[in-house]
């Protein structure tokens, strides 16, 4: 009988992060951050037209053992999204942001918004909330921003980070 392997586990929080991706593209994005949204208790909100499918068949073919994990919401448009979820002050992810996302205002439950893998987010909805947007940093002219499930993974551990979610990991099944 092989022994259970003991993982590094932290408690589900009370009120979920919100991880919102406007039009994603990339099946392969969208499924690597379904499965970081499961790994910490986060809902996924997938708004607009997307670049894939997510029907039952889709998910299986992809071989995403864990969607049934992810709490999933599809909205039509941004709008319909932040009233569902009754945000008025979302935090943004942007390159062309000038604030470091370190510097956000985390807190239970918040809304991270990021946009599409080839565009990011549509200046329209840059311009709703010009006071709440953040960058991840990246050295002189390397690249011009991190993979999308990339940037989504930095600001949600840091996110759980600044709310004290990490505080009290433990060993656990």
């Amino acid at each position: 009988m092989m022994a259970e392997t003991l993982r590094l586990r932290i408690s589900r929080p009370d009120q979920p992060f919100h991880i919102v991706l406007v039009e994603p593209e990339i099946p392969q994005n969208t499924g690597n951050i379904a499965r970081l949204c499961a790994a910490t208790g986060s809902h996924l909100h997938l708004v607009g037209r997307l670049g894939f499918q997510i029907d039952e068949k889709a998910v299986r073919r992809a071989g995403l053992d864990y969607w049934h994990l992810v709490h999933v919401d599809h909205h039509p448009n941004f709008d319909a999204c932040l009233t569902a979820l009754r945000c008025d002050a979302p935090l943004l992810f942007t390159s062309k942001a000038d604030r470091c996302y370190l510097d956000a205002p985390y807190a239970p439950g918040s809304v991270l918004v990021f946009g599409k893998e080839t565009r990011g987010l549509e200046p329209d909805i840059l311009a709703l909330f010009p006071n709440t947007q953040y960058a991840i940093p990246t050295i002189d002219s390397s690249v011009r921003s991190l993979n999308l499930a990339n940037a989504v993974s930095v600001a949600l551990y840091e996110a759980l980070r600044s709310v004290g979610s990490l505080e009290n990991a433990a060993f656990g099944r």
